[in-house]
């Protein structure tokens, strides 16, 4: 039986000085892109609060990811209604366009 999974690979990245190797089944460049962007956000964050340690540090970004990530979850849900809403406009014209061409 083959094993449909794809294989995982190691991915070496630093978040805040601190070296991490991760398991990747994708792209280990996008796996380097997003340990990049939340080293930034934390090093921005670091920067804000001096005092603040690690922990703190990673508390706030989570915090600010899973914010980033709600609102994007409500846009795309407004989105989806007014793709749905605009499905069934488009979907009664063409009713109302074959009903008109049906007729002599």
């Amino acid at each position: 039986m083959e094993n449909s999974a794809p294989e995982k690979q190691s991915v070496r990245v630093t978040i805040l000085s601190r070296p991490y190797t991760l398991l990747a089944a994708g792209d280990p460049r996008e796996v380097e892109e997003v340990a990049a962007s939340v080293n930034d956000l934390m090093l921005s964050i670091a920067a804000k609060a001096p005092n603040a340690d690690t922990t703190s540090i990673a508390v706030l970004a989570c915090l600010h990811l899973a914010d980033k990530l709600r609102t994007l979850e409500r846009d795309l849900s407004l989105l989806k209604e007014r793709v749905d809403r605009k499905s069934e406009e488009f979907a009664g014209m063409l009713e109302q366009l074959m009903i008109s061409a049906g007729e002599p």
